[in-house]
């Protein structure tokens, strides 16, 4: 039996085990207090704020970017831009040669200078064309004044044959002198049918000079600047000059250069792509939320975002515009094949576009593409 041998030695070790004991339960007593703590906290966090918020890291910079493309063709005089370059709106980024589109703009100018010409000249034409018809009316009233002589050479003549006609029977008036006014009884008629002919003739120029002038007068109606001739030749003007003015190509809006692939020297098509300028202060995030996150997300909602780019020191904000109208698989060139054996439930995401604040791009910039972390406030 191995007692031992000294009781006050064991009564003495006793109190120290009873000490770590206790230290022991106080220890797990706070480690209990801190797991419910953080529970707790968890707990108040998810309840008061979680649901309020829906986050994402799957989001990205978006922008409306302008494609440059020239609206004529020419070759390529000068490219003042590279890529990376910031760019403001109204800045020269290239130039094309200008001689065609000058010429063209001298010629157009040339027939614009002969449309008003030759309305001035209808113009003067119209008085001349007033007179004519004056003219015809006075050849009028002389062929109903040779007509008025030719009848009445016409009347004498009858009566004169019709007397000698009388007379003849009786043997008082010779075989000439019938014969005589016979005949000048024939010419005065053939002179009354060539009046009263001179007399249509006369009306019909007169109706022919009065509708030439009335064309005149409808080709000068209005003023010189409503003329369509002039108007065209006008037109073919401004057009020129803005093929001109098109020679000269510049910025859209502030930005910075990409997708730079134009050299001095080439000649280039209208409508060619030729760089891309990217805008600085109109920027958004597509977040692309999963499909139980979007319960409550609604247009006009506020989001707070945070760029890798500068870390979560730097806070940007922005309002949610719009959800797009489909998932990104329902708009794959390969679409998802879902009717099949094997089928396996994939969760869905739906891009979330959401607007920043102008301001704060300016303070810190951002480019196309960059990831963002996103959270949106559904319940407000």
């Amino acid at each position: 039996m191995a007692d031992n041998p000294n009781p006050q030695i064991q009564a003495e070790e006793a109190p120290p085990q009873r000490t770590m004991a206790e230290q022991r339960r106080k220890w797990l007593s706070i480690l209990g207090a801190v797991v419910v703590g953080v529970a707790l906290i968890f707990t108040l966090y998810h309840f008061l704020i979680g649901v309020r918020h829906v986050s994402t890291d799957n989001a990205y910079v978006g922008a409306d970017t302008a494609q440059i493309t020239p609206l004529v063709a020419g070759p390529v005089q000068t490219v003042r831009v590279a890529n990376t370059q910031i760019v403001h709106k109204g800045d020269i980024l290239v130039t094309l040669d200008p001689a065609d589109a000058q010429i063209e703009v001298e010629k157009a100018a040339a027939d614009l200078a002969q449309a008003e010409r030759q309305f001035r000249q209808t113009r003067a034409t119209g008085g001349a064309l007033q007179a004519q018809v004056g003219a015809r009316d006075s050849d009028i009233e002389r062929a109903q004044a040779e007509m008025a002589a030719a009848q009445s050479a016409y009347d004498k003549a009858k009566v004169d044959l019709d007397r000698r006609q009388s007379l003849a029977k009786s043997g008082a008036v010779s075989g000439d002198e019938l014969t005589s006014a016979t005949n000048a009884f024939a010419a005065a008629r053939s002179q009354l049918a060539v009046a009263k002919a001179g007399i249509a003739q006369a009306r019909a120029n007169r109706v022919a000079a009065r509708e030439n002038y009335n064309a005149n007068q409808q080709l000068i109606q209005g003023s010189e600047q409503d003329n369509p001739d002039v108007a065209a030749a006008r037109s073919k003007l401004d057009t020129a000059k803005l093929d001109l003015a098109r020679t000269v190509i510049r910025a859209p809006f502030d930005g910075v250069i990409a997708q730079r692939n134009v050299q001095v020297g080439q000649r280039i098509a209208a409508g060619t792509p030729i760089m891309t300028v990217v805008p600085l202060a109109n920027m958004y995030v597509d977040a692309n939320y999963k499909e139980g996150q979007l319960k409550k997300v609604r247009i006009g909602q506020k989001a707070h975002l945070t760029a890798d780019i500068y870390g979560r020191s730097v806070v940007y904000h922005g309002t949610v515009i719009g959800l797009a109208g489909g998932t990104g698989s329902a708009f794959a060139i390969i679409p998802a094949q879902n009717a099949t054996g094997n089928w396996i439930k994939v969760v869905q995401r739906l891009p979330v576009r959401i607007l920043l604040d102008p301001a704060e791009l300016k303070a810190h910039p951002l480019r196309v593409g960059l990831s963002m972390d996103a959270t949106i406030d559904v319940g407000g």
